[in-house]
């Protein structure tokens, strides 16, 4: 008989791991402490745009017309260790206010909640990006607090979603990777994943310290790749170089690879950033701090690129900003995504607003939420909106509807035809064909 599944955490991982188990045919319960969250996921509505999530839940959740009904929401603890055969943790792991340090304290609520429900032979599985070392610290309280003890496993399961791909990377995962101490914990999550490894996904089989440090270290490798060429713009930019070039003649390169090499304003989000800085914060607890001394310079430099387009475009517009109409297009952090973490786009719409800018902010999808952080900033309907009147136009989210923009139509509302390209996204030749004055970062101005 196949297990029963519960989700702890329905936010972005949680709600998308959920649904993904219900399409694998698992009947799931998941579970959060907002009752309003609840709620909504009940009637197939998710907080935030993932694409294909909100028709994934309208497959499953119970009680939908033409539903499958495997899949139920619940604040009840007791409903989810009486229920649950496979317990998934998928709660929130923020940066510390103040600190690098990672925020285990949902984490560690979860484990406090739910192991002295346990009763029974349960396997529970941690996918929230931890500093390594809780995954043991964690089994420990597990099995000081759960009735039915040593029949209680942990087990670490780490998750590598993109956001705007998330759907897919659960149901088709390029890896899977899972941390035990025992066969039976390898067995049970072998059961869970077995149709994406049939499908040919590779199943690690690690220890805890192992399975915790591959998504940091794949966070820390990815967010190096971005500010070395990154790097390579700022130098490219001294020299009178082109880093779009230099990324394809490098990236031709297997060992190298093509991935990740776009010059630009940097990475942003919910996960490169804290989980790099978390990184090297237990790394100094490890007393290994020198291991990790390169992320503090690929921090600074991912920093450094929104104080460069800010100083780009304030060059841009004669050296002041007072008086100057800016547009901004894009406020998420990335594209296909509706979240503003951390976002480089909103950084620098931000910064150009306290300098005296009037910044007009325009997001396909991140509308909403970038209000909510930047109330002061003016936001527009459309990219055309946007630019109306404005001294310059930023490109600052690799959204398609921008790469697919007109040069002419924007040219006839702009108050000047200048276009600073923020993603090294759009064709320079197209914009300076229609009249524009064309910048991007790390390329000749000409």
């Amino acid at each position: 008989m196949a297990p029963k599944i519960t989700v702890i955490g329905t936010g972005y991982l949680g709600a998308t791991h959920a649904a993904a188990m219900a399409e694998l045919g698992f009947e799931v319960l998941g579970l959060d402490v907002l009752p309003e969250k609840i709620e909504m996921l009940g009637r197939a509505e998710v907080p935030m745009y993932e694409p294909g999530l909100e028709e994934l839940l309208r497959k499953h959740v119970a009680g939908l017309e033409g539903s499958s009904g495997r899949l139920r929401f619940t604040t009840s603890w007791e409903e989810v260790a009486e229920f649950g055969d496979v317990h998934f943790i998928c709660v929130n792991t923020p940066q510390k206010h103040g600190e690098y340090a990672c925020d285990m304290s949902y984490v560690d609520s979860a484990v406090a909640s739910l192991a002295p429900l346990l009763r029974r032979p349960a396997l529970v599985v941690g996918k929230s990006t931890v500093p390594v070392g809780s995954a043991s610290r964690l089994a420990r309280k597990i099995a000081e607090l759960a009735p039915a003890g040593a029949e209680v496993e942990l087990a670490w399961n780490p998750e590598f979603l993109r956001e705007g791909f998330a759907v897919q990377d659960t149901l088709h995962p390029d890896r899977i990777v899972v941390g035990v101490e025992g066969e039976r914990a390898e067995k049970v999550l072998r059961e869970v994943y077995a149709t994406p490894v049939g499908e040919g996904s590779p199943f690690v089989v690690t220890d805890f310290p192992t399975a915790e440090l591959v998504k940091t270290a794949a966070n820390s490798f990815l967010a190096t790749k971005i500010s070395f060429i990154n790097a390579m713009a700022e130098v490219c930019e001294a020299a009178d170089g082109d880093v779009v070039k230099l990324a394809e003649a490098i990236g031709h390169d297997e060992r190298i690879g093509k991935k990740f090499l776009r010059a630009g304003i940097g990475f942003g989000g919910g996960c490169l950033p804290k989980d790099i800085r978390a990184f090297m914060s237990r790394a100094g607890e490890l007393g290994v701090d020198q291991a990790l001394t390169f992320l503090r310079e690929v921090d600074s430099i991912n920093m450094r690129r929104r104080g460069h387009m800010v100083e780009l475009a304030r060059e841009t517009v004669g050296g002041s900003f007072l008086g100057q109409r800016v547009a901004v297009l894009g406020a998420t952090f990335k594209p296909d995504s509706d979240d503003v973490r951390d976002s480089p786009a909103l950084n620098v719409a931000g910064q150009i607003h306290l300098q005296g800018g009037q910044v007009t902010v325009y997001d396909p999808k991140g509308m909403e939420n970038a209000r909510r952080l930047f109330p002061t900033l003016a936001y527009a309907s459309s990219a055309v909106e946007a630019c109306r009147g404005a001294h310059v136009v930023l490109h600052l989210t690799e959204w398609a509807e921008f790469r697919e923009l007109d040069p002419a139509v924007l040219g006839a509302v702009v108050g000047h035809r200048r276009v600073l390209d923020g993603r090294n996204a759009l064709s320079a030749e197209v914009w300076r064909s229609a009249g524009w004055e064309f910048r991007a970062m790390g390329r000749p101005r000409a």
